[in-house]
């Protein structure tokens, strides 16, 4: 008798990649030379129909790596004061080593092979989380190195709505724009829109739930 596992409708769901929902605020536009300064991550789970819903969110408030420039617009924008001892900040490479650490465990537990970053205008995150993983000289990171779902493609497609906040709104989430921008905030919102996208496409056909198989081990 096979001791090896069946697939999970997780697993079958993304080609085996788990989707984990980002967002990251930062204080710039370049991945390369501007701070990251908070970033939060919904880790997602399926019930037996099918449905995603978010599992658990982790928040991390981050401090600017050594030499980070600092836009000005950019903490104006934000409402970031990233010298505030309050914030309780870590480093990039204790944020990214925790973060990972509970990707890998749901990630296993879902029967999935690699994670994937999911995000609202996910170029922008990636290049940033991409750029924080590199400097902090992490070797296991469990996300695909490039691939990654957006979010603003998929909710401009279902709901022909690109702007998050217009997006939430078609899709009946409650959004609230006094705190919108704050990682934490964003990020799931982010994910309810991404469950509510995957889960209507589910309901209206367009990924049948497997049968299970007929055929079994002896």
């Amino acid at each position: 008798m096979s001791d090896k596992l069946p697939p999970t409708l997780f697993s079958q769901r993304f080609r085996g990649y788990f989707p984990i929902v980002i967002d990251i605020e930062t204080a710039g536009f370049n991945a390369q030379t501007d701070a990251v300064l908070e970033l939060a991550a919904s880790i997602l789970s399926m019930n037996d129909q099918g449905n995603l819903s978010i599992a658990t969110t982790h928040h991390y408030n981050i401090e600017p790596f050594e030499g980070a420039n600092l836009e000005k617009k950019s903490l104006e924008f934000t409402g970031i004061d990233p010298f505030n001892p309050l914030r309780g900040a870590v480093s990039e490479k204790d944020a990214l080593h925790d973060l990972f650490k509970h990707v890998r465990k749901a990630m296993k537990a879902a029967g999935c092979h690699r994670a994937i970053l999911v995000a609202h205008n996910a170029a922008f995150d990636n290049a940033f989380f991409k750029a924080a993983t590199v400097r902090s000289g992490l070797k296991r990171d469990p996300f695909h190195p490039f691939v990654t779902f957006d979010t603003t493609t998929l909710a401009g497609l279902s709901l022909g709505q690109t702007v998050l906040a217009k997006a939430c709104a078609a899709a009946n989430i409650e959004f609230n724009n006094n705190e919108a921008h704050s990682a934490l905030y964003d990020t799931e919102r982010t994910a309810e829109l991404f469950c509510y996208i995957v889960n209507k496409w589910q309901m209206l056909g367009g990924w049948p739930i497997p049968s299970p198989s007929a055929d079994k081990d002896i």
